[in-house]
């Protein structure tokens, strides 16, 4: 049975001031509440013992001198109690599109998106400790500017240890990427693959021959993915019902969405909710894995 903790309120979670967008604290979410949708990154270092973070419905246990970043919209809580651990928090949109080389930070894919070893914890460790510093100081545009510039060297570091697995100039990783990147925005409003083959000027049998060298998954499977991990973290961590739910994410009848959620899950919404809340033996129910 899972170490992680059942409440069943919606837990807060904390942004970083506008003046900076950049700041430090332990944990992005208190250790032991309820499940949370993160507002913004977390790059959570574990410095001593080990800490267990379930993210996305998928547990993590991180040893000492592992770095995890959560991205986001994604769905957080950790054990109780953990080990010491920092955490660098950052809002969204903080950096441009070509800034960073090799690294986009608001792209849903990225480095340490598991659990990433780091072969020298103690320069990650300073660094942390120098923003958080930093972040507690007098707000003004040349400590933001510093902020940035730290963060910036955070986040390529942690590139260089994990670097992308498609080469940059794999025409199926381009075009994959632009594909979940419209996916981002658009799957609330269509699941139909087709919509997407269409604004990305690409034809449905490209969009889904990318899709599956990429991830193991047809384009189709891939939205229906997305739509069931957000069905998923609305459930778990908001108090919304479940034909909130469903409007939210297109379904203009409840048990339209309640069948596509069935389909996808092997449960229904109710269900999902109440074993999430029960916190059952069998664990949180992922997606199933569709045999077509």
């Amino acid at each position: 049975m899972s170490a992680l903790i059942q409440h069943t309120e919606p837990a807060p979670t904390r942004l970083p001031p506008d003046w900076s967008g950049i700041d430090g604290c332990v944990l992005p979410v208190a250790p032991g509440a309820a499940t949370a949708l993160l507002d913004g990154h977390a790059l959570v270092l574990t410095v001593t013992d080990s800490l267990v973070a379930e993210v996305d419905f998928t547990e993590h246990r991180c040893g000492p001198g592992t770095v995890l970043w959560i991205r986001p919209g994604q769905a957080v809580r950790c054990a109780e109690p953990p080990g010491e651990t920092a955490t660098i928090l950052f809002r969204s949109g903080l950096f441009g599109a070509e800034e960073l080389p090799g690294l986009a930070p608001d792209d849903p894919s990225g480095p340490a998106a598991r659990p990433l070893a780091l072969p020298a914890p103690d320069v990650l460790r300073a660094a942390f400790a120098h923003l958080t510093a930093d972040a507690a100081g007098s707000p003004d545009p040349i400590a933001a500017a510093l902020l940035r510039h730290q963060l910036a060297a955070v986040l390529l570091r942690l590139r260089t240890l994990e670097p992308p697995v498609d080469p940059a100039g794999h025409v199926e990783g381009r075009t994959f990427e632009r594909f979940q990147r419209r996916l981002e925005e658009g799957y609330p409003h269509t699941r139909r693959v087709e919509d997407y083959a269409s604004e990305l000027g690409c034809s449905v049998r490209t969009l889904t021959r990318a899709s599956l060298a990429l991830t193991g998954r047809t384009a189709k499977q891939v939205v229906d993915d997305r739509v069931a991990l957000q069905a998923r973290r609305l459930l778990a961590a908001t108090p919304l019902s479940v034909a909130e739910v469903g409007r939210i994410l297109g379904f203009g009848e409840p048990t339209n969405f309640g069948r596509f959620f069935h389909r996808e899950t092997g449960l229904s919404p109710g269900q999902f909710r109440g074993r999430y809340a029960a916190g059952s033996d069998g664990g949180i129910p992922g997606q199933r894995r569709p045999t077509d």
